[in-house]
């Protein structure tokens, strides 16, 4: 591992913190730490700060589910379906990603964020109720349960795993808004729902790039505990002050994607 100093080392801390108090709140934490790690360690290959990225976020990404787990509305079972495909799309998408040119992936994800940010800024109530009551009839409610389950399953599990695998940035961003539209969850239990998901894509890529010797485990395993208190301090704020919070920082969180893709593709 290359050698850093003490001052690099406590900004990366701080940066490790931040990005696990976001990751918590609506996901995108990756937005703050993988460009600090690029700066800190400038010298490392992509693929070890990948590979520790991954490692210290998984910490505080669990620490994160494990929280809203124990107080917020979750459906274990649900999200554990979801987050098995997204392991199975995380995995998928790494074993691809070396054929694919990010250069052409950014234009089109910074169109779906705008789109997606039009949307959550045109329609106040979205992801602070839960909608979806079908009035006609108990069994056509459960018909559109199994639909949008299998939909949770296969696009958003398998499909935003793949997307993680491949590429990466906002990965929890696309899941809380994503369980939001499919399974219409309030913000808050779409967030905590992907929390377990999001474990599950982290595991897939931390397990290749383990594999492969990319990760600096000691600095990774000492920035891991800067995470965890930042995702902890994070998920405990979203419990207490809803959805309406939450979607404060989605909001944030997409047009600093936006704007960080941007500038990786033109800059």
């Amino acid at each position: 591992m290359p050698e850093i100093t003490l001052t690099t080392f406590l900004l990366l801390a701080l940066a490790a913190f931040a990005a696990g108090w976001i990751d918590a709140v609506v996901g995108g934490g990756g937005l703050l730490l993988l460009p600090a790690l690029l700066l800190g360690l400038p010298q490392a290959p992509a693929a070890h700060i990948l590979g520790t990225n991954k490692a210290i976020a998984i910490v505080g990404t669990t620490g994160a589910a494990v929280t809203y787990a124990r107080r917020a509305p979750v459906k274990v079972a649900t999200a554990v379906r979801i987050g098995l495909a997204a392991l199975a799309g995380s995995m998928a998408g790494a074993f691809f990603a070396a054929g694919v040119s990010s250069e052409v992936l950014r234009p089109v994800i910074m169109v779906a964020l705008l789109a997606v940010a039009a949307f959550v800024l045109l329609r106040p109530s979205f992801g602070t109720d839960r909608g979806g009551a079908d009035t006609s009839g108990e069994a056509a409610a459960r018909r559109v349960t199994r639909a949008r389950a299998v939909t949770a399953v296969v696009l958003v599990g398998g499909g935003i795993g793949f997307y993680d695998g491949l590429f990466g940035p906002g990965t929890g961003t696309f899941l809380v808004l994503a369980l939001t539209a499919v399974l219409q969850l309030d913000l808050l239990t779409a967030s905590a729902t992907a929390k377990i998901v999001n474990v599950c894509t982290n595991l897939g890529a931390l397990a290749m790039f383990a594999a492969q010797g990319s990760v600096y485990w000691q600095l990774a395993a000492a920035l891991a505990v800067f995470n965890l208190a930042g995702a902890t301090i994070g998920a405990r704020m979203a419990l207490s002050k809803g959805s309406g919070f939450v979607r404060g920082v989605l909001l944030v969180v997409v047009f600093s994607l936006v704007a960080k893709l941007a500038l990786d593709q033109w800059a």
